[in-house]
């Protein structure tokens, strides 16, 4: 292990078909801002940005994510993400035609209370707090 050196963050990177459609999703919907590469479209990547978390979009023409969160007890997760306030974001996302619900909020044993749902790509998203 080198030293001193220490780890600053991690980021998903997620793989779509379409990432000027992927980003304006994340944009109205969670309120990410959006670094495409190039400005303008057809993108081929994308850093999503909101306080201190990040998403990478990465573009392969055609793209289809296989659908895994049926395939395991409790779901297969794409990201978790630790918030504050996660029962109005769970409010205001929950009556959305364009937001799929996948778990409502729920008080979990492990001290999270959560909700999942799952972007146009079929990236499932768990929105948790500590209480």
């Amino acid at each position: 292990m080198p030293a001193p050196s220490r780890f600053q963050s991690a980021s998903p990177v997620f793989l779509v078909g379409d990432i000027a459609a992927t980003m304006r999703w994340y944009e109205t919907v969670l309120g990410f801002d959006a670094n495409p590469f190039p400005e303008s479209p057809p993108h081929v990547f994308c850093i999503l940005r909101k306080d201190g978390v990040e998403i990478m979009l990465q573009h392969h023409h055609g793209y289809r994510k296989p659908a895994l969160y049926e395939k395991r007890e409790g779901g297969v997760w794409n990201v978790y993400l630790r918030i504050q306030g996660v029962r109005p974001w769970y409010e205001a996302l929950s009556g959305r035609d364009d937001v799929k619900m996948l778990e409502p909020l729920c008080r979990q044993p492990y001290g999270q209370t959560e909700f999942v749902i799952e972007d146009p790509n079929g990236y499932v998203l768990v929105l948790a707090e500590p209480e």
